[in-house]
């Protein structure tokens, strides 16, 4: 109180009580001198006060009786103005702390006259209440005096004062206990020892207790005793009381101070003693009061409750049990009973409802549930008071449904008339508003027609009461409809979430504690372990203890809260008022889940579960479990039974979804309203947060979920979230917008429901998975016998599931792969189709997941994630099995250099798929196959590999698809290749493993038993290989025979080096020979149908048309393999014990295929034959070839031969080798072979046939050349052969009846191609031409050698080429005849000087005619030029032509005296028809420039003068002829002139036609060549009459000089000039007239 004390204030004090003196001396001058003077000497009194001392306040206290005497006698003189002034001057003083204990009393006593004379109350009300508040000095009577004189205020007749007494009087017993409360704070630190109280002491006997302790107790007392309509003890003077306001002050001073009354046991005894009979007492009327029951008939008449008095003692209830149920434990057990029987339907509605306010009020206080709990619930014989309570809200709220309210008949009126009212269609509900013509909805619980709003009353958590409140009321207020059911209804709420946030932060910190605990213990040191070990244990019992009370708790509610809140989930319409009662729901579950208690949470469970389905909906899970035994139980509760109400059907929600129930039969659909929708996302809500104690209630739930899933038509998508999707069933399924904007997010709770899953613990997760597991098999179930779409939920949520749990997945692998295997046996196909994808993608997922430690480290681990794939090779759907290559396909891609020891498994599910599997699975599993090989084959164990050869063969053997085959021995091909590659590292690991397995084998006495055993594991991997490829060349597909064949005989002749020497014996004997075996069994087997062509488009090759064809093809092949393989590996069998064994069993198989009816097996075994040949050291086989089996022998074979034999061949067998050759060449080809055989037409080449046949005759050759004397008598024979091969160009061999045409010519084509025949023959043209070269070169070696001289080897010869000379332009072949003259001028630039040398032998003599003959064919031919010949073509001819006439005047004329005179006159004769007659007029004019040879006739003319002139005339004959020749030249060219002059003059400006220009021009040269010619002659030799011919021409040359034409011009000129040698002066006349 700085303020007051300060001097200032001090000095403002001593002023204004000196001011309020000396105004009441002024006041009371006139009427009242005594108090003047008082008023006076009051002054100087305070004057002389402060003037003596410095504590002027204390002074004045001391004084105070003194001081305030004037204002005391101023009240006394009831003068309202003068008593105003003094009060005013008191009560500052007072405020000062000026006044003692004496003056205090002096003051109450006259503030009591004044009340007694009812003057001032308002003042004295004042007053009283700073003299009480400012100090303690009023103690005991005076202060009971002055809490008296307040009460008999409050019962005036005026209401302002009654008020203000009222409100005094409250805080003046505010005042008295505070005072207490302060005293005992200054106490509080010396401890007293308390003396026992007696129990039976006299009420009296509080003189333990401190002053202000005392003046408190006997105030509670009295209070009591008045409320009890007693006297009071200490308030002496007290006039009337009321029971109303005795209450309030009883409660508001037990909700002050609780402190007091627990802290003095005075207090204590008071509460126990007075205090509680006093309120059970004053409830009787309440309890024994029945609405509605007869008066009459009961023997006394029944006070009625009075609301007053009822609600302020509900009041001081829940005061005392909320602050004193630990004093009060017996007494709060009966009021709690009456609290709950307030509540029944006969009590009157306001009662009920303040009742059910104040069980709010508990509600809310869960610290005190919990103490009831302990208190009653657990005890033995008590009453289960708590479990009452919420039985008792249970009924309560049914009891409100099932009564219509009469509390409210307007309400109830009222809506009797709206039904009546009511549109016919429908009968309207009192919750619909109809405003503005929509329809709002109230929030509102409506139930079985009982429609009951639900009102906002306060906030949660809080226990704001409305009735408890009225303390103004007199009369019971009536009560809104709906008020008292939603108080109910937050109590329950109130109830559930303050038990379960108590208990589930008191399980939080037990398990804290533990672990903490745990941890220490673990930390801790010997020593005080066992200090540690005591507080462990300590806290164990504690948590015991705490569990019982939990369990308890939960127990004595669970029933009535599920029973009370499944029926307002019925009944509500409202959602939020539906989320609270879901969310109380599911915060139940939770906690008893939690608390291990199944019965309980498996029941509310089952309650969400049954509002998120259809009403009704047949869900055999809910109904069999305990479901079955809470619906039709009906609790006991204060012995009135009360039924659990089932859920009503006529729900006024909105539909949000219509689908189809999940059921085998589905009736009809079904609908969801959107408060199954709300429920489904609490059921969401829970499993998502609280699935780690479910437990075996998962079960429930997810049937739940995957019904609902199934009629809003969710439907799984990748990695088995669920995604809405088209229902399949029909059109039934039809969501709202409202629900469709939901789905969504259903479905992403949902997924997230199941990734939450990774948090759960072991336990847990299994009884998930094993809820998923029966799930699926019911599903299962349902889809087995229909193909109806069937429910993938389940499977969907094991994927889902799996996926998110990966970093654990061993422990539940098992479980959850072997379902989903079962799942892929399903006969639906939708079912097995997921089933496999929810495998396939765990399988791959696991083998992606980054483990710990890493897969590779954990080969347990990555056998067991891969076994399930091996797993489902067992299964026969093809769907599910290319699900399964698939998945093997995307580990390879993904995984494959990482697999390790999961090879095996991988490699087997390729290797597993069967021949009748398929082809597209056929396909994917070949592709996976490719991929292994292409890219993995050096990531995997060596041990692998064999695995590998075993499925890529097996591939071979699959006959779905060729092209998989082929390419399946391509792979083997590539992986022997990667064995040659990588020989050394596979050797090392191999022999590594295998001493490894050696060692186990002996270890447990067994043998090792691997194929090929004996040679080491490489060989081995080897050997398997070859064998594989065995099998695939006696495949049934010549293709796979034809491709393994090359593929083995490769491998085996490229790697076969890599082999150990002894692992060869099995190659030849168990690989090569076996196979021959095989093969030719098959070929001398094989069907001789002809196979019609293909796949109907598929032509088949004629040559290949049988299957017999087909297999000869496959032997040729082996059998040639087989032989490159003895010829190239001969250095190594050779040393092999038995190789002479194989030689012959080799031999055997050739001969037997030579032999063979098949001309292609034959030849190979020939060729064959002949490749070993050329190896084989000296082994006398020359009988065998030389009849040859087959027609067209391969001759190289006799060459092969030959070098084996060539010392012992002699003409005889060259007699044989001619006829064989000439056989040979002579063989035609069948028709649709040719295309192969033959070259195209247009190229000139030989066949392989006639190149060894020249070959074979070459090497002959060769040989003789070197041989010996005897030998040399071959070569006639040989140029016998070879000349009848080149007659073979223009007349081909006649092979038996056939006849056979040429094809070489395009003209001779076109018929082929329009009449083909049976047989074609050969192109000969090439053949005899190359034959006619090796003639050439033959004869140029071998000209002057006896044996040909004698043989006349060079008639032959051009007799031969006589031949194709004389045909000339006819031959087949243009080359022919070219070939032809250039041969013969070889021939004879070497023959005829050995002619000439033997001439006088006469060996020649038969050859002179032959040749002239031959000359005379070829330069004089009958064969027309083709017309299509060019000027340049003919020109070449003719240089030919010129070529042959310079050889005769080279070669020939020269040595005419050695030559036969007719063979020298025939030439001459030649000469002359080509120097003239090549110019006959036979040809038209348009021919004649190209046909006229004019090199020819001049080379001829030339060779002819040359002849002619030069040399003495043998004969006259020979004269002869030139003179005639010439004759005939000049006569021919006079005509020539005549008729071109003639010509030129009649075509006047026109030229002439070039072919006479080119005449005339030709004339003229022709002239100026004669007039050279004869001037180089001897003049002797020119007859006179020849040279007047040539004069004669002069004239008619000078004609010509009009001509036009430059060329004849300048040709015209050089026949002119050499007339100039004629121009003499003429001669003088001789006499007998000659000149």
């Amino acid at each position: 109180m700085s303020s007051t004390n300060s001097p200032e204030a001090v000095k403002k004090l001593l002023e204004n009580m000196q001011g309020d003196l000396r105004a009441l001396s002024l006041e009371c001058k006139k009427k009242f001198p005594p108090v003047k003077e008082a008023a006076e000497s009051g002054i100087i009194k305070v004057k002389t006060i402060a003037a003596r001392n410095t504590e002027i306040l204390a002074a004045l206290k001391e004084n105070s009786s003194e001081v305030v005497q004037p204002f005391l006698m101023g009240c006394g003189t009831k003068e309202p103005k003068i008593t105003q002034l003094c009060l005013a001057a008191i009560q500052r003083l007072m405020s000062h702390e000026v006044v003692s204990e004496t003056a205090a009393g002096n003051i109450i006593n006259m503030l009591w006259q004044l009340m007694e004379n009812s003057l001032e109350e308002l003042k004295l009300l004042q007053t009283v209440l700073v003299l009480l508040t400012t100090n303690t000095v009023v103690h005991d009577e005076a202060l009971s005096k002055a809490i008296v004189l307040c009460f008999r205020l409050h019962f005036t007749k005026d209401n302002i004062t009654n008020n203000t007494a009222a409100a005094t009087v409250r805080q003046v017993v505010t005042v008295v206990f505070e005072r207490m409360v302060a005293e005992d704070e200054r106490h509080r630190d010396i401890i007293e020892q308390p003396a026992l109280v007696q129990a039976n002491s006299n009420r009296r006997s509080v003189s333990t207790l401190k002053p202000c302790a005392k003046d408190a107790y006997m105030l509670f007392q009295d209070l009591c005793q008045l409320v009890n309509a007693d006297a009071p003890y200490w308030l002496v003077g007290m006039t009337e009381m009321t029971r109303t306001f005795g209450l309030e002050l009883l409660e508001s001073v037990l909700n002050d101070f609780p402190q007091v009354f627990l802290q003095h046991q005075e207090f204590s005894f008071l509460l126990k003693e007075r205090v509680c009979p006093l309120v059970i007492k004053l409830f009787s009327p309440n309890i024994k009061f029945r609405q509605g029951s007869n008066t009459s008939s009961s023997p006394a008449p029944v006070e009625k409750p009075y609301f007053p008095i009822c609600m302020r003692l509900l009041r001081v209830v829940s005061v005392l049990i909320k602050q004193f149920y630990s004093l009060l434990v017996t007494e709060c057990e009966i009021f709690l009973s009456l609290l709950v029987k307030f509540l029944d339907a006969d009590k009157p509605q306001w009662l009920r409802a303040v009742a059910v306010e104040s069980i709010h009020r508990l509600c809310v206080q869960p610290q005190l549930l919990r103490s009831f709990c302990q208190s009653y619930d657990m005890k033995q014989h008590s009453t289960k008071v708590f479990r009452d309570i919420v039985n008792a809200l249970g009924s309560f709220i049914q009891s409100l449904f099932l009564v219509p309210p009469t509390g409210n008949p307007a309400t109830a009126n009222q809506a009797g008339n709206n039904n009546a009212g009511g549109t016919v269609s429908a009968p309207a509900n009192p919750g619909m508003l109809g405003i503005g013509g929509g329809v709002t909805l109230l929030p509102a619980f409506e139930y079985r027609g009982t429609w009951i709003p639900i009102l906002t009353i306060t906030v949660q958590g809080s226990a704001k009461a409305t009735y408890l409140e009225m303390l103004d009321k007199v009369e019971p207020p009536t009560i809104p409809e709906g008020y008292a059911m939603s108080v109910a209804f937050h109590c329950l709420l109130d109830l559930v979430r303050g038990i379960t946030s108590m208990i589930e932060g008191e399980l939080g910190e037990t398990e804290m504690e533990c672990q903490t605990s745990s941890e220490a213990a673990s930390s801790t040191t010997q020593s005080s372990e066992q200090q540690e070990l005591q507080s462990t244990a300590d806290e164990m019992d504690k948590e015991i203890v705490n569990r019982a009370v939990w369990e308890e708790m939960v127990n004595a509610c669970w029933c009535g809260l599920l029973a009370a809140l499944s029926l307002l989930l019925d009944a509500s319409t409202d959602e939020a008022a539906t989320e609270n009662i879901l969310k109380a729901e599911l915060t139940m579950a939770a906690l008893c889940g939690r608390l291990g208690l199944v019965t309980s949470r498996d029941a509310f469970i089952t309650a969400i579960c049954k509002g998120s389905l259809p009403p009704h909906y047949a869900l055999t899970v809910l109904n069999t479990t305990t479901a079955a035994t809470l619906s039709n139980k009906s609790y006991s509760i204060q012995g009135q039974s009360v039924m659990m109400i089932s859920p009503s059907s006529e729900s006024h929600q909105q539909v949000v979804a219509v689908g189809q129930p999940l059921a085998v039969q589905p009736q009809g659909t079904v609908m969801l309203t959107s408060k199954n929708i709300q429920c489904m996302r609490t059921l969401l809500n829970l499993a998502h947060c609280h699935g780690a104690v479910l437990g075996t209630s998962w079960q429930l739930v997810l049937a739940t979920l995957q019904h609902l899933v199934w009629i809003l038509g969710l439907k799984p998508s990748s990695g088995g979230a669920l995604k809405p999707g088209r229902a399949v069933e029909g059109p039934s399924t039809v969501l709202t917008t409202a629900v469709m904007t939901d789905l969504p997010v259903i479905s992403n709770i949902l997924s997230r429901l199941f990734e939450s899953s990774q948090y759960l613990d072991d336990v847990s997760l299994h009884h998930l998975i094993n809820a998923l597991c029966s799930l699926s098999v019911e599903a299962m179930d349902m889809a087995y016998g229909n193909n109806k779409e069937p429910s993938l939920f389940a499977v969907a949520k094991l994927l889902e599931t799996g996926l998110v749990n990966m970093h654990r997945i061993e422990i539940l692998w098992r479980p959850l792969t072997g379902h989903l295997l079962e799942v892929c046996q399903h006969p639906n196909s939708r079912m097995r189709e997921w089933g496999a994808e929810a495998l396939t993608s765990l399988i791959k997922a696991g083998l992606t997941f980054n483990h710990d430690p890493p897969l590779s480290q954990n080969q347990r681990l990555q056998l067991l994630l891969l076994n399930p794939l091996k797993e489902m090779s067992n299964i026969n759907h093809p769907d599910i099995r290319l699900k399964q290559l698939e998945c093997v396909l995307q580990i390879l891609q993904s995984q494959g250099d990482s697999l390790g020891p999961g090879w095996p498994l991988v490699l087997g599910v390729m290797g597993a798929i069967r021949n009748d599997q398929g082809e597209s699975l056929i396909r994917t599993a070949f592709q996976c196959l490719q991929l292994v090989v292409t890219d993995f084959l050096p990531t995997m164990p060596c041990t692998c590999l064999q695995i590998v050869v075993d499925v890529a063969g097996s591939f071979g053997l699959h006959n779905q698809e060729l092209n998989i085959s082929l390419t399946s021995i391509g792979l083997l091909w590539n992986i022997s290749d990667y064995f040659f590659q990588r020989g050394e590292i596979i050797e090392k690991e191999l022999n590594k493993e295998e001493a490894a397995q050696q060692k186990q084998a002996e270890e447990k006495g067994v043998v090792l038993n691997r194929p090929f055993h004996p040679a080491p594991p490489f060989d081995c991997l080897w050997l398997c290989l070859y064998a594989k490829l065995g099998e695939l060349c006696v495949d049934p597909r010549p293709a796979v025979r034809k491709s393994a064949g090359q593929t083995l005989f490769s491998t085996i002749g490229a790697h076969g080096t890599l082999l150990q020497h002894s692992t060869w014996h099995t190659v030849i004997w168990k690989v090569l020979f076996h196979l021959l075996d095989r093969v030719r069994e098959s070929s001398t087997t094989a069907d001789k149908e002809k196979i019609e062509s293909g796949g109907g488009n598929i032509l088949i090759h004629h040559s290949r048309d049988t299957a017999e064809k087909q297999w000869a093809e496959t032997w040729v092949l082996t059998l040639a393999g087989v032989a490159r393989i003895f010829n190239t590996r001969r250095y190594l069998l050779q040393p092999l014990g038995d190789f002479s064994r194989a030689w012959d069993v080799l031999l055997d198989h050739i001969q037997s295929a030579a032999l063979s009816k098949n001309n292609e097996v034959s030849l190979a075994a020939l060729k064959s034959f002949q490749e070993i040949l050329q190896i084989v050291s000296p082994v006398r086989d020359s009988d065998k070839p030389e009849t040859p089996p087959a027609v067209n022998v391969p001759v190289s074979v006799l060459v092969a031969l030959y070098q084996h034999i060539k010392t012992g061949f002699n003409m005889d067998d060259l007699q044989k080798l001619g006829v064989i050759l000439h056989s040979a060449v002579s063989v035609p080809i069948s028709s649709d072979a040719s295309p192969f055989i033959l070259p195209s037409y247009t190229e000139a080449v030989l066949t392989s046939l006639q190149e060894a046949v020249l070959t074979a005759l070459d090497v002959l050759q060769k040989a003789i050349c070197v041989g010996p004397e005897n030998m040399q008598i071959m070569y006639p024979a040989i140029f016998d052969q070879l000349l009848a091969f080149v007659e073979f160009s223009c007349k081909p061999p006649q092979y038996g009846q056939l006849e056979t045409k040429h094809i070489a010519n395009a003209k001779y084509n076109q018929i082929q191609l329009f009449a083909p025949a049976e047989w074609v023959a050969l192109n000969y043209v090439p053949f005899a031409e190359r034959s006619l070269e090796v003639v050439v070169d033959l004869y140029q070696k071998t000209a002057c050698h006896k044996a040909v001289v004698n043989e006349k080897v060079l008639q032959n010869i051009i007799k031969t080429l006589r031949v194709p000379l004389s045909l000339k332009y006819s031959c087949p072949s243009e080359s022919t005849w070219k070939l032809a003259v250039s041969s013969l001028l070889k021939v004879l630039s070497i023959g005829l000087p050995v002619a000439r040398q033997h001439a006088s032998s006469g060996k020649f003599d038969s050859m002179w005619p032959e040749l002239a003959n031959t000359f005379e064919d070829f330069l004089f031919t009958k064969s027309i030029p083709p017309d299509n010949l060019s000027i340049q073509e003919f020109q070449r001819n003719e240089s030919i032509d010129v070529e042959v006439v310079q050889l005769i005047s080279t070669e020939i004329l020269p040595y005419a005296n050695f030559i036969p005179k007719e063979f020298v006159g025939q030439i001459m004769t030649m000469l002359n028809k080509g120097s003239i007659h090549s110019q006959s007029s036979s040809f038209t004019e348009a021919e004649i420039d190209i046909r006229l040879r004019e090199e020819f006739s001049k080379m001829c003319f030339e060779t002819l003068l040359q002849f002619s002139f030069s040399n003495k005339v043998t004969t006259p004959q020979e004269g002869y002829i030139s003179r005639m020749a010439l004759s005939v030249l000049l006569k021919r060219s006079q005509d020539v002139l005549h008729r071109y002059i003639e010509d030129e003059r009649l075509s006047g400006k026109c030229p002439l036609p070039r072919q006479q220009v080119t005449e005339i021009i030709f004339v003229l040269k022709a002239v100026s060549t004669l007039i050279d010619s004869l001037k180089k002659t001897q003049p002797e030799n020119v007859d006179g009459n020849t040279w007047a011919q040539v004069i004669a021409l002069y004239p008619t040359l000078v004609e010509c000089i009009t001509c036009s034409s430059s060329e004849v011009c300048s040709a015209l000129k050089e026949a002119l000039v050499p007339f100039k040698d004629f121009m003499q002066p003429p001669a003088s006349k001789v006499q007998n007239g000659e000149s």
